[in-house]
């Protein structure tokens, strides 16, 4: 894994170094992928959004709720529960909140990732 100096929160790389995480451009972020699941995503602007970004759906929202009480919808993406879930960096809990994280993303917690849709092939 070779590790980037624009990859904000690196600590995130460091706790799942031992998955060989793939990290690939998404949105303006570093997605981060276990295997073909992404699992997170890490972004630092300079608006509300920032922090670590977590590949969920909404049926787990109120489980990952109890471990997380700072997580709540990404707010780019408009008003209303989006799937994608943010830990914001500016919470007083961040880091310890993203090391939990991460170590749920280890112990294969489902709750945590999704497989991309396939890329539709570009008609010629």
């Amino acid at each position: 894994m070779k590790k980037q100096k624009s990859i904000p929160f690196s600590f995130v790389l460091d706790n799942l170094h031992q998955l060989d995480p793939i990290i690939k451009p998404l949105f303006g972020c570093h997605s981060i992928y276990i295997g073909n699941k992404i699992v997170m995503a890490l972004r630092e602007k300079d608006d509300e959004d920032s922090g670590v970004w977590i590949a969920t759906a909404p049926e787990f929202h109120s489980s990952l709720k109890k471990e997380f009480p700072g997580m709540r919808s990404i707010r780019i993406f408009g008003t209303g529960t989006s799937s994608w879930q943010v830990l914001p960096k500016d919470t007083d809990d961040f880091e310890t909140s993203v090391n939990h994280l991460c170590e749920l993303v280890i112990k294969g917690d489902p709750r945590i990732g999704k497989i991309p849709k396939p890329k539709k092939k570009k008609s010629l």
